[in-house]
């Protein structure tokens, strides 16, 4: 296939889908007896035209980025992934007790890769839970990632209730050392948002995730896994190993996720901060086609969407924004195959 044709079908069913995503959300607008114009106006203006709205929409973002990493890794390794929520949660919790526990006045830089590794550790822990008991004893992943959301999330909040709380709260004490700077303190036009230097290590991490994909052997043997494990095992790819660190490494990758909230944003963690992020970073996966590039531009489109139906609830319910994100994914996953046939079929007559 030539790199135009890779383009078009990169760029084309989304856009496709997209449009009709748009098309519902007229109609549902109109039936409000609303303009689309004035609301989808409301929208941006609430997001993409004022510092605050879009430094909310890049905070939003980064948090999918990381679930949406999470979860895109797994598809790639044919393992779904639903326990991107724990993970996140595990990630952040850890890096918490690592903060709680570090001397005051150390600069964020001598931090940064104790809480990233910390953060790692946690949700990489949770993810591979599941992936040993996949390798070793077939359990299915979706399965067990649901129930351990329900563990993990409850034994967090035992821990934080009963153990490491401060007293009147439901949260840990504030980190003593290393919070990542905000981007309001950079720029006082973004003063009050929740944007802050995660943001950086959310695109890090969808670049190193390309490379590993796409430029690495292990790379290269998780997707042979994904697309057939037995001809991966027969061609001598160890298909177990790749289970488990697939879904550790995913695991990972959304624990990180958990930095954005603990040391980025509020400084300490909170029960029920990572409500609806893993779940959403699902959809974030599917509509990006589970490639880095996609995704990012995804955690974009959501988080718009997510913040925009605070913008617009003056004018429509901010329901009508969740029902516009389900329709955009049931576009994507409907229109796309049939955008990408029609594509090929156009190039194959054109060819004879």
């Amino acid at each position: 296939m030539s790199t135009r044709a890779q383009i078009e079908e990169a760029i084309l069913p989304p856009l496709v889908a997209l449009m009709l995503a748009a098309v519902v959300g007229d109609a549902l607008i109109l039936i409000y007896g609303q303009s689309p114009a004035d609301v989808y106006a409301l929208l941006i203006e609430g997001t993409w035209g004022n510092a605050y709205g879009l430094g909310q929409v890049l905070y939003k973002a980064t948090t999918l980025v990381f679930t949406g990493l999470a979860v895109g890794l797994g598809l790639r390794a044919g393992l779904f992934n639903i326990g991107a929520e724990s993970q996140l949660a595990a990630g952040g919790f850890c890096a918490a007790l690592v903060g709680m526990a570090l001397p005051p006045g150390i600069p964020a830089i001598l931090c940064l890769p104790l809480y990233l590794l910390a953060a790692a550790f946690g949700g990489g822990l949770v993810g591979a839970v599941p992936g040993v008991l996949k390798a070793r004893f077939g359990a299915h992943e979706v399965i067990v990632t649901i129930m351990l959301n329900f563990i993990v999330l409850a034994l967090l909040n035992y821990l934080t209730s009963a153990k490491v709380h401060v007293p009147d709260t439901l949260h840990t004490p504030e980190l003593k050392s290393g919070a990542l700077p905000r981007v309001g303190d950079l720029l006082p036009s973004f003063h009050g948002s929740a944007a802050n230097a995660t943001s950086l290590l959310a695109i890090a991490a969808a670049i190193a995730l390309g490379w590993f994909l796409f430029r690495t052997r292990a790379g290269f043997e998780l997707r042979a896994v994904g697309l057939q494990s037995r001809a991966a095992e027969y061609a001598g790819i160890n298909v177990s190993g790749v289970v488990w660190r697939a879904l550790a490494i995913s695991g990972a990758v959304a624990g990180v996720g958990g930095l954005n909230y603990v040391v980025g944003y509020k400084h300490y963690y909170e029960e029920g901060f990572a409500t609806g992020a893993g779940f959403l970073g699902i959809a974030v996966a599917l509509v990006g086609r589970n490639h880095p590039v996609g995704i990012v531009v995804a955690a974009l489109l959501f988080a718009t969407l997510s913040q925009g139906g605070l913008a617009v609830n003056a004018l429509v319910p901010k329901q009508m924004v969740d029902v516009l994100q389900a329709v955009v994914i049931l576009a994507v996953s409907t229109s796309v195959p049939e955008v990408r046939q029609l594509l090929r079929g156009a190039r194959g007559s054109s060819e004879k």
